[in-house]
C-alpha cells in the first residue's frame, strides 16, 4: 500500500476533499492522509511515499525535512530542492531563453544593507544607480516588487519616479525587482499539473478579489489558447515544478508571461469557484495516484545537481509531452491567492 501524505497550513476545503478523493480513487493501494511530523532525526524512518508540500514556503522546519525525505526515497511535489533555489527574478530571465515573452524587468538592491552588513560591504556596488537609464528602458506605469515572495506581499504599483522612491524606501532590506506593467486585453490564469494537464481560466486582476475569474467573456482566438497551453508546459517542465500556476496577459497579441512562481497555489473551493475547484481536484487526484504508482530510482550519486533534477538519480531534463488541444476556457468567480 502506498501512504500519501498532505502538507498543508490554514487551507480545508481542498486538501482535506483532495484527502478523501485519493482514498475513494485508490481502491485500498492508496492510504492518504493530512502528513503528521514532529520532530526529525537523521534516523528517522521513511513514512510516506509521497509528500503533497502546500506550505514549506512559510514554514523551513517543513522544508528541511522534506529535502531529508527525498533522500529517504519519497516523492516530494514541488521539488523542495528546486523551489529553495528558485527566484522570480532568475524565472524571467529563464523564459526569455525558453521563447516565452515576459515584461521587462530590472532587479535592484535592497535600499537598506543586508543584515550584518554596512556600505564597506558593497564593495563592487554601483552607487548611486543609473536611475534615469532604468526608468527609460521600464517606463511608467511599473511594478515594483520582491524578487522572491508571493501573497501580492510589498506590490507597488508606481506611476512616477517619486513614487517608487518612496516605495523603495518602505522595501526596506528586500530585494526587489522593477517590471514594466503590460497593458493588457485578455488576462489568463493558468493550473497546471504533472506537467501535462493545464485549465486555463478567463482572469481580470483589476476586479476586486470576488470578481477576477470572468464567467462571460468575448471569444478567444483558438490560436491564443494553444499558445498560453504551450507556454505553460514550457515553463512547467523548464522549472521541474508539477503544481502550479501561471498567468498571461496579452498585449498586442503577445502573451507575456506576469506570474509563474506559484508552486503552492490556491485552490480552495470559496476562493477558486465550484468548477476550477472540482478540475484542480480530479487532475491532482489522477496525477499523485499515477506519480505514487512510480517507485523513485534508487539516488547513488549526491550532488545538488540530482536533487535539482527530482533527486531521482539523473540529471537529465523531462521533455515536454505534446500540448493538448485546450478547451476554451470557463471560470467561476473566486478570490485567488496570487503570487505576484
Amino acid at each position: 500500500m502506498k501512504r500519501i501524505g498532505i502538507l498543508f497550513g490554514q487551507e480545508r476545503s481542498f486538501p482535506l476533499t483532495l484527502v478523501d478523493r485519493l482514498n475513494k480513487a485508490g481502491n485500498g493501494a492508496v492510504q492518504a492522509e493530512p502528513a503528521r511530523i514532529g520532530g526529525v532525526g537523521l534516523d528517522t524512518p521513511k513514512r510516506y511515499d509521497l509528500l503533497l508540500d502546500r506550505i514549506s514556503q512559510d514554514i523551513p522546519f517543513y522544508r528541511a525535512i522534506l529535502k531529508k525525505a527525498v533522500l529517504d526515497g519519497t516523492i516530494v511535489v514541488n521539488n523542495p530542492f528546486w523551489w529553495t533555489a528558485d527566484d522570480k527574478f532568475f524565472n524571467n530571465v529563464l523564459a526569455r531563453k525558453l521563447g516565452v515573452a515576459v515584461p521587462k524587468t530590472v532587479i535592484l538592491p535592497s535600499n537598506q544593507h543586508p543584515p550584518d552588513t554596512t556600505s564597506e560591504s558593497m564593495t563592487n556596488l554601483v552607487f548611486p544607480l543609473d536611475w534615469d537609464e532604468i526608468f527609460q528602458h521600464i517606463g511608467f506605469p511599473a511594478f515594483f516588487k520582491p524578487y522572491s515572495g508571493g501573497g501580492w506581499k510589498s506590490v507597488y504599483r508606481v506611476t512616477n519616479p517619486d513614487e517608487f522612491f518612496a516605495a523603495y524606501r518602505e522595501s526596506g532590506q528586500t530585494v526587489m525587482t522593477l517590471q514594466e506593467e503590460i497593458v493588457f486585453t485578455e488576462y489568463f490564469r493558468c493550473y497546471a499539473i504533472g506537467r501535462k494537464y493545464v485549465h486555463i481560466m478567463r482572469y481580470d486582476p483589476k476586479q476586486p478579489h470576488h470578481a477576477r475569474y470572468v464567467k462571460e467573456g468575448p471569444p478567444v482566438d483558438p490560436a491564443m489558447l494553444e499558445r498560453v497551453h504551450a507556454d505553460s508546459l514550457k515553463l512547467m517542465n523548464a522549472l521541474g515544478y508539477d503544481f502550479g500556476t501561471l498567468e498571461f496577459a496579452v498585449r498586442d497579441g503577445v502573451p507575456y508571461a506576469i506570474d509563474f512562481l506559484n508552486p503552492a497555489p490556491d485552490a480552495a473551493v470559496e476562493s477558486v469557484g465550484a468548477e476550477n475547484f472540482e478540475w484542480v481536484l480530479d487532475h491532482a487526484t489522477r496525477w499523485l495516484l499515477e506519480r505514487a504508482a512510480q517507485d523513485p530510482e534508487p539516488i547513488s550519486d549526491y550532488h545538488w545537481a540530482t536533487f535539482l533534477a527530482g533527486g531521482n538519480g539523473s540529471t537529465e531534463k523531462k521533455t515536454a509531452p505534446r500540448p493538448r488541444k485546450p478547451a476554451v476556457p470557463r471560470a467561476t468567480p473566486s478570490r485567488p491567492r496570487s503570487d505576484a
